[in-house]
């Protein structure tokens, strides 16, 4: 009598076929040493990588470690602290670029974290939390869907990619407030790298003023007093001045003078918009045209 078959094995299944989409991922990704700071990165394009800005640093060279050891410069293209993108570029020829799948996974699908440390593939395994619509950072960046991971993301891990069930990489992987793990998808790095390779930034909106928070009412209603006032800036252009309160920026009440400045995204440069403010309890409007923030 013949023996009988043994039972396959799911989980040596899932597995090999886990440790085959890290594998299959691995020629894409770079170990990224600045400063004290490591982190990973891709392929984009040949001899472009993208990175996290946030583990980044402000100065001091660069490398990247290549998927087998080797260690070569690297140089910054651009940077755009807003939505946690940075782009570098490098000589090296033998990088695999990401083919990125552009669909977002719903929450509860699995997702794999990979990076690379020293040139050898590092991964975690999770499932996705939550998966909503656009959304915009705290620093002003528009984000095309918010996606957050159930895992452990080690700091060397982050600006890798974040890899389906199907190894269709989705997005990078980074850190959110409280360490929580989120995922910048496919469409917003390639907006955001595509202006970086061209512009070596992202044009944010400039008014020249600074502003801080001021109940307006009684009823709790808050503006932004303007403290000062940038005398080449669009604000004085369009006759704001210190002491002002802005209530309202085109038509929407302003509840807090981040959200005001959260507005000031790359499509707002050039725009005219129509500020109420408050002026020795007097209301005006006035017609402000967005700058483009200077370099610092």
């Amino acid at each position: 009598m013949p023996a009988a078959r043994p039972e396959p094995n799911p989980l040596a299944a899932l597995s090999a076929s886990l440790s085959g989409l890290v594998a299959d991922a691995a020629p894409s990704l770079v170990s990224v040493h600045s400063h004290r700071l490591v982190s990973s990165g891709f392929a984009w394009k040949p001899g472009l990588i993208v990175t996290a800005d946030e583990r980044l640093a402000e100065e001091g060279e660069i490398a990247v470690t290549l998927p087998g050891g080797q260690r070569i410069a690297a140089r910054v293209a651009g940077r755009d602290p807003t939505t946690d993108i940075a782009l570098l570029r490098v000589e090296a020829s033998d990088l695999t670029p990401v083919a990125f799948e552009s669909a977002t996974p719903g929450a509860g699908a699995l997702a794999v974290a990979v990076g690379s440390r020293e040139g050898e593939s590092v991964a975690a395994l999770g499932v996705v939390v939550a998966s909503g619509p656009a959304w915009r950072s705290l620093r002003g960046g528009d984000i095309d869907a918010r996606i957050e991971l159930d895992l452990a993301l080690r700091g060397h891990a982050e600006g890798g990619l974040a890899i389906n069930a199907a190894g269709h990489a989705f997005g990078m992987t980074v850190f959110g407030p409280r360490r929580r793990v989120l995922v910048i998808p496919a469409i917003t790095v390639a907006r955001v790298a595509s202006q970086l390779e061209t512009h070596g930034k992202v044009a944010r909106g400039y008014l020249g003023l600074a502003l801080q928070p001021v109940r307006v009412d009684r009823q709790g209603g808050v503006g932004a007093m303007v403290m000062n006032v940038d005398a080449d800036g669009p604000g004085a252009k369009a006759g704001i001045h210190q002491g002002d309160v802005i209530q309202s920026w085109g038509a929407q009440p302003i509840r807090s003078p981040s959200e005001l400045l959260r507005a000031l995204g790359p499509a707002s440069v050039g725009r005219s918009v129509s500020v109420a403010l408050s002026r020795a309890g007097e209301t005006r409007t006035v017609d402000v045209v967005v700058g483009e923030r200077p370099e610092r």
